[in-house]
């Protein structure tokens, strides 16, 4: 007999491509993580942790690690790229709304997203 399953929550993860980001938003690590960040709090989220890295001469990659689950930037500033993944198992609603906080600050010409919905089930 197959084990019988119950679908307990679902899950957003958003994985982005922003493209023809100003350079000058993108290139340092300090203004970059203060975007994320207000990003987080504005989506009412805990971080519990984060970690950053500067590329010289440009470019950051990070991430923030949440109760929730987590927020992650890395970007490529002679681009005007940047690769945003945010997953979170709070609400649908809290990842969308740290989602259009940096479609607001970081002001993409173009953006590529994609939804993943992830299901938690029990037995």
């Amino acid at each position: 007999m197959a084990d019988a399953y119950i679908n307990q929550k679902k899950t957003v993860h958003i994985v982005a491509d922003f493209y023809g980001i100003r350079k000058d938003i993108i290139s340092h690590m300090k203004p970059v993580k203060k975007i994320l960040r207000e990003a987080i709090e504005k989506a009412k989220l805990s971080v519990i942790g984060s970690r950053f890295f500067q590329f010289n001469p440009h470019g950051v990659t990070g991430i923030f690690l949440l109760k929730e689950s987590h927020v992650s930037i890395h970007t490529w500033p002679e681009y005007g790229y940047a690769a945003i993944d945010i997953f979170t198992c709070k609400d649908d609603e809290s990842a969308f709304i740290a989602y259009n906080y940096l479609l607001e600050k970081l002001k993409p010409k173009k953006v590529k997203k994609r939804i993943i919905i992830r299901e938690l089930w029990k037995k």
